[in-house]
């Protein structure tokens, strides 16, 4: 795809790919801007080693060979189905090194990174010794019964009123959590139950998404029906898509809010269109898509979403006063509830949606129960969000065999329990088509890296840290300055990119594949990523008090050679190609980098070396 774009230089991206296909000069010039004595400036060079990236990913997902078919197997902790006195964090599966997978242990440092990078956000010298004693099943048991850190809306109300923000929250989680397994796939659910920071009201919107990011946390090993109705019943929730004090119909012609009733269709369950079981469209007489829903169907299930509100309680009513205010508001105490019922304000009208029927005059309660369990049990859940998670993990485009395992694991457990998302998420990292190597060359596995999934790698990988605990990364969505992507900061319900966009005028396109991360891909993403690299690698954020300490790394400083390999591994699990390692090794054991005399020459090493590993094309794209 890249030579495609190689023919000519007569735009920005032309000249762009003319510069990457020089990649000395790529390297000598970006390793010029990285000098601590050098103020920022356009990194012309690196951001064409970016771009020249971006636009090789060619899509993802593909070709890898198909195991045998689930369920994995066994009892699950809580739920029913589960064995009793069963591990609460076991995946189901059979012993180590046996079972439906070809793949069941790291043969590899590689392997066991490259396993790391899709299961959580980084990988570590520890973590890789781990996951090839123990095999991949076991060491993912350990993470999902692992004790987590406290909660994140415990850590906000630990502090003044005001003083961390929902960016702090977020960062803080993301770069520090001691179950970053669970944080990853949290992450994963963030975007597809979306709700924005942005967007979302009251005197604690920090503590509100604090406790909404717990109730991801906490879906990751829990039940889809479960994390469904907490989704529902949210308060972030209902302040973003107007379930908050979503009324019945009246006399003077009002109606209930449809806006909940039909994102949870389209965005969280079922999708626009009937789906296979492998997540191939269900087509008509006439060849077009079988729509799932129609609108009398969100007209009518909008009426289950009527009668929840905040549940502030009188006791708790001006009951606070912030620091130097001369006011009092309510506590905080309703952001850690669900919303409350009112039966006066619900719709008793009778409702009709997707073959179910809620009998007029039904209580709130029992409505609603009939509207997530239909929702639940509908057969485009597995296959619609089981392809969502594998691309969010692991690759664009998996293969129709891929999603039918991951959407059977969804239906069945093996347990006889649908829906157990410890199931879901093992099936989607321990299929062969994750495991196996024929992934790593094929152009067209794979995905292109999420911004903030790159920033958050770094930290963790090279011990970021706040000294003043209060995490003042703030929002990194501005693409010109920043990532163009910042948690829990979705521009829209519809997240930062859909799971179906198409590059335009590509080989992604030509080939009919998908890429959705693109969407975040410009020329401006693509030198604002660079440049807001460049300034982080090594002066942090807040005046330093967010910085990274790269102690192991400044010890390799005199071995370029040997702390390319480092990088190499950790970042990307050793697929950087070899005239790509030669490229960047040849850069960093030149002047003015080579044979650092100092720590702070030793730093300016390390952090060029970072850049341009960060900026490469085998980086961007994660197989």
């Amino acid at each position: 795809m890249v030579e495609q774009f190689e023919a000519g230089c007569a735009s920005p991206v032309d000249e762009a790919m003319c510069i990457a296909a020089a990649p000395a000069h790529v390297a000598a010039a970006a390793t010029d801007e990285t000098r601590s004595d050098v103020p920022p400036r356009p990194l012309k060079a690196a951001a064409a080693f970016s771009m020249a990236a971006a636009l090789a990913a060619c899509g993802g997902g593909g070709g890898g060979a198909g195991g045998p078919g689930f369920p994995i197997g066994g009892g699950l902790g809580a739920g029913p189905g589960a064995s009793p006195g069963a591990d609460p964090g076991a995946v189901p599966g059979a012993a180590p090194d046996t079972g439906p997978y070809h793949y069941p242990q790291a043969r590899s440092d590689a392997e066991a990174a490259r396993f790391l990078l899709q299961a959580q956000f980084s990988a570590s010298d520890s973590e890789i010794a781990a996951v090839r004693a123990k095999g991949y099943m076991p060491w993912l048991s350990e993470q999902f019964g692992a004790a987590s850190e406290p909660d994140a809306w415990d850590w906000v109300n630990g502090k003044t009123y005001g003083a961390v923000d929902t960016d702090a929250m977020i960062w803080r989680q993301l770069m520090t959590a001691a179950d970053p397994v669970r944080k990853r796939m949290a992450l994963a659910l963030s975007e597809i139950f979306v709700v924005s920071g942005t967007d979302i009201g009251s005197s604690w919107p920090t503590a509100m998404m604090a406790q909404y990011w717990d109730m991801l946390v906490s879906g990751v090993t829990g039940n889809f029906r479960q994390l469904l109705e907490d989704v529902t019943l949210n308060p972030a929730m209902g302040f973003y898509l107007n379930t908050r004090g979503n009324r019945k119909e009246n006399a003077s012609g009002r109606q209930p809010d449809e806006n909940y009733a039909r994102e949870v269709m389209q965005l969280m369950t079922i999708g626009l269109y009937q789906l296979e079981g492998d997540g191939t469209l269900k087509t008509g007489p006439d060849g077009l898509p079988i729509e799932t829903y129609v609108q009398s169907d969100v007209s009518n299930l909008a009426r289950v979403f009527t009668g929840y509100d905040l549940d502030i309680r009188s006791a708790e009513r001006n009951a606070f006063r912030p620091p130097d205010a001369s006011y009092t508001i309510e506590t905080n105490a309703w952001t850690t509830r669900p919303m409350a019922y009112t039966a006066g304000n619900h719709s008793m009208l009778e409702a009709r949606f997707l073959g179910a029927t809620v009998p007029a005059g039904t209580p709130g309660p029992a409505a609603l129960k009939i509207a997530l369990d239909t929702l639940f049990n509908h057969p485009n859940v597995g296959p619609f969000i089981g392809r969502q998670l594998i691309q969010r993990l692991v690759t664009s485009n998996p293969s129709a065999a891929y999603v039918r395992r991951v959407a059977d694991t969804f239906a069945n457990n093996g347990a006889g329990v649908r829906g157990d998302m410890k199931s879901v998420f093992a099936a989607v990292l321990l299929d062969d088509e994750a495991r196996g190597p024929a992934g790593l060359s094929d152009p067209n596995f794979g995905r292109l890296r999420e911004p903030m999934l790159r920033l958050v790698q770094w930290g963790r990988s090279f011990g970021i840290g706040s000294a003043d605990d209060t995490w003042e990364i703030g929002n990194t969505s501005d693409p010109s300055q920043s990532l163009g992507q910042s948690p829990l900061r979705s521009p829209s319900v519809f997240n930062y990119f859909r799971p179906g966009y198409v590059p335009p005028s590509t080989a992604i396109a030509s080939n009919k594949l998908v890429a959705p991360e693109f969407q975040l891909v410009n020329e401006t993403s693509v030198g604002g990523y660079l440049n807001f690299m460049q300034n982080v690698l090594q002066g942090g954020f807040n005046g330093k008090d967010v910085v990274a300490n790269y102690a192991v790394e400044k010890a390799l400083a005199l071995d370029p050679a040997a702390l390319v390999l480092r990088l190499d591994l950790l970042l990307t699990g050793n697929q950087l190609s070899a005239a790509t390692v030669a490229l960047i090794t040849d850069a960093l054991g030149k002047p003015p980098l080579a044979n650092p005399a100092t720590d702070a020459r030793r730093l300016d090493l390390v952090c060029a070396g970072v850049l341009l590993v960060m900026g490469s094309p085998e980086y961007l794209v994660q197989k």
